[in-house]
Order: C-alpha cells, then structure tokens, then sequence
C-alpha cells in the first residue's frame, strides 16, 4: 500500500511504497525482483530509493509511485577499536545511538550535522557537513569503505578499492545503491563538554572579516545571523566557535560528569501550529532574544556538547512549527574569492521583503571527489524560510541565478525546487554519476523524486 512521505520541510509530499527488508538477503530479492509497480519494464513508476530517518529537509528520499526502502533494519553496532576509533556500524543507526554508545568509550563522530537524528546511510548519501568542515572536512573523508547493495550485486567498497563507485556513493543521493553499513573513524575526545568562544557582531562585514582571519585556529565554527527584513538589526550575529574540552579543563563539580550522553528530546511539538505562527513580527523577535542573550565576548566557556552540535533537537518535531505549509531551507556554498555573493545574498534578502526565520553562516575546506557531493572551499550560507510567502519563489530562482554566476552550488540534501538546467552547473562533474550507474544499475531503477525532478533517473543513455 502507497504511503504518504515528506521532507523534513513538509514542502513536497508524495505516495511510494514503504518496504522494511528483514535482512540484506530480504533488499538483495527487492533489487533483483524489480516488482511490477509501474508500466516499463517491470519497474515502479518512481524508482526505488533508500529512506532513513526522514531529515532531507525535500524530496530526496521519497519516490512517488515506486519503492522507498526503510534502512531501519540495518541497526547494528560493532565495538570500537579503542586504539583507533574504528566501528563498523548498520545503515539504520542514528547518531544519536552512535554517539550514545561511543562517548562514554572516549570516542566522537568526526563530523556531525546540526541533528543527529539522522542516520549514518543518510550522511554517508548526502555527505553531509559539520561545524569542522573547514579542518576536518566531510562525513565520507572519515568512512573508511562501505557495503552498498545494488542492481548489479551487493560489494564493499573504499576510497581504496573500487574509489569511482565509493566517491560516487559519497553524496550521490541514492543513485548507486542501498547503503547497508558502512566502517567509520571516530574522533577521540576525553568529556562531553566544550570550550567556547562567543562573539557578536553588529555588521555582517566584521563578522565574515574575522572568520576568514581566524576560523583555522579553531576546530569548530559557524555564525547565526539576523536576517529580518526591515529590522534595525539586519546583518548582525553570533560567532561561536571552539574544541573538545580535555578532562583537565573541567572544574571538580563538571569533572564528575565528565562525560554524559545527551538526552532525548525534552520538548515535543504535538500538531501542525497554525500558519500564522511563524511570520515577520515572531521571527524579528526570535532573532532579538538570540542577539541579547548572547554576550558580547565570551571566551573559553564549557558547554554541554549536545547544546553545541544539536541545539535544535532539544524540540522533538520542531519543523511542525511552520503549519500546514511548511519551510524551505535554501543552502548553498560559493568559493572562497566570491564572497560578495553572501554580501549580495543579503541585500536580496533585504529587498524582496522575505522572512528568513534562520540564518547560518559557516567556512568550508576542500570538498570530497564525489559528483553530486556538496561542499567546496569557500564559504556556505543556509537560510530558513516559511513556506507560502508570495515573493519566496522569485527570491530563490535570483538565487540559484547568482550562485550557479559565481560557480557554487545548492545542496540537493535540502532541495526540492532546483531546476534540471542549472544542475550541471552547480555539478559539472555530475555527468561521472550516470558512468558508474551504467555499471551498477543500467536498467535505471534506482530514483527518487529528486532525482527524477533534475533529469536523473531512469535508465542511463549511451
């Protein structure tokens, strides 16, 4: 029976049957036996496609009128090595539950995004970024090989073995396979905690001045940054930057609680809020709480580590607070010479009168070799807008006019609205993917909305 699936934007819903395999036997059959659920060939309508957690904030893990497979029975979790931080783990897992079972050894994921409600096929497809990209770069620089199942067969693979199909894997959206495990090296760390520095800004120009003068000396960055519209304070922020605090850094009382696994969710949003709840008036207050309470310089201070990486997921379902129409989360990235574009982002933002709910500012370093991967050296902005503004749709086909201009990109993990003539644009190494599909799926059954939306799937042309 189809299922309803969305993002975690709630923007692009669509119906695909929902299949938990028991076992990488039960996926193997799936793959092989392509059943009947659309008109060519045998195949779905839709393509198949891997789902974790549902955290793309588009359609990228969704297929309507074919096949999404739930990783959720890939949950295992090997030892880790305490010499080197190597664990092997299941496609299912969530950070959540790898980093509950990893701290209290001494031991850190080496990238984690703004949620670790998220699994580790997830990351590993969307290659997802950290606070520490511009040291420590990717999700997938720290995989060490993975198990992917596919048309074709099921095969490990590594940056050094079989590096084309790894690299392919790494940020290719699904279209290589069903990513069932996966080897990961981990960060060691000696407490849950942090050392902090916070700094404000008044103007968005000394802020990007001092990230660009010290960001390398520390291992984790990124700015929130007001947005509003027509706000006294358009342009203003918070920097906070810092590092793993050593056990030697906490005071007698924290050193008892040296390490703690963050807690689940203490909050819940239970329904869909009423439309009207996030609008200029409640976001333009929203940012001033956040600038107030912040101090003008705060260095060195210990914060929790859960509170520092995923200070959203304190709020279970948090995206229900835009209502009915949801949210978009436009992110993109630009070289490190084209900076103005941020400048000129901000003045596009101001002009068009758009509420811009979040706004957050971070440095990338060298990016992985995948095709569709994300990140590149420069700098990337992600920008958070209620969904159902008249004037949102022509703001971000300016953007993806600028972005594509200066030779950055869009992130496909949070897209649901990018156009098919721009994607070899932002990815002009994406032609590479349909080379290692023709090896891996030359029947073309792997696909989801999103790749379908951009021209990339179905079977794969000479």
């Amino acid at each position: 029976m189809a299922q309803l699936l969305r993002g975690w934007g709630r923007t692009a819903p669509s119906f695909g049957r929902l299949v938990r395999p028991e076992d990488a036997q039960a996926l193997t059959e799936l793959l092989a036996t392509r059943p009947s659920d659309g008109p060519q060939g045998g195949q779905p309508a839709g393509g198949l496609i891997a789902r974790g957690l549902g955290r793309s904030y588009g359609d990228a893990a969704q297929s309507g009128g074919g096949i999404v497979v739930d990783t959720a029975g890939f949950d295992s979790i090997g030892p880790v090595d305490p010499e080197t931080g190597i664990v092997e783990v299941g496609s299912g897992v969530s950070l959540d539950e790898l980093i509950a079972r990893s701290l209290p050894l001494g031991w850190f994921v080496s990238v984690s995004p703004g949620t670790r409600w998220v699994t580790v096929g997830g990351a590993i497809a969307a290659d997802v970024h950290g606070k520490n990209h511009h040291r420590d770069g990717g999700f997938c620089s720290h995989v060490t090989s993975l198990t992917l199942a596919t048309p074709t067969g099921t095969r490990v693979v590594g940056p050094d073995t079989d590096a084309e199909l790894f690299w392919a894997t790494a940020g290719g959206m699904g279209l290589t396979g069903v990513i069932t495990g996966a080897t990961l090296r981990l960060t060691g760390v000696e407490t849950s905690w942090m050392v902090v520095d916070t700094e404000r800004f008044a103007v968005l120009d000394d802020l990007m001045a001092v990230m660009d003068a010290s960001d390398a000396s520390y291992r984790y960055s990124v700015a929130w940054v007001d947005f509003s519209p027509g706000h006294r304070g358009f342009g203003r922020a918070v920097l906070t930057r810092g590092d793993h605090a050593t056990a030697g850094a906490l005071g007698p009382a924290r050193r008892e609680r040296a390490v703690e696994v963050p807690h689940a969710p203490r909050l819940r949003v239970p329904v869909l809020a009423p439309r009207w709840l996030v609008n200029p008036a409640t976001v333009r207050a929203f940012n001033e709480v956040i600038f107030r309470r912040s101090p003008r310089r705060r260095p060195g201070a210990l914060q929790p580590l859960a509170s520092f990486f995923h200070p959203l997921d304190v709020v279970a379902d948090w995206n229900l607070l835009y209502g009915a129409p949801g949210f978009v989360q436009y992110q993109f990235v630009v070289g490190a010479a084209q900076a103005e574009a941020v400048h000129r982002t901000a003045a596009m933002l101001q002009a068009a009168r758009v509420s811009c709910s979040l706004a957050v500012l971070k440095r990338f370093g060298p990016g992985d070799p995948g095709p569709l991967s994300f990140p590149m050296e420069g700098w990337t902005l992600a920008l958070d807008f209620p969904a159902g503004q008249e004037r949102l749709p022509a703001l971000l086909d300016q953007l993806d006019q600028l972005v594509a201009s200066v030779g950055g990109r869009v992130y496909l993990a949070k897209d649901a609205r990018l156009s098919p003539e721009l994607l070899a644009v932002m990815y002009p190494a994406v032609g590479k993917l349909a080379d290692v599909r023709r090896r891996v799926d030359p029947d073309g059954l792997l696909g989801s909305d999103l790749t379908r939306r951009l021209g990339l799937s179905g079977a794969p042309r000479e």
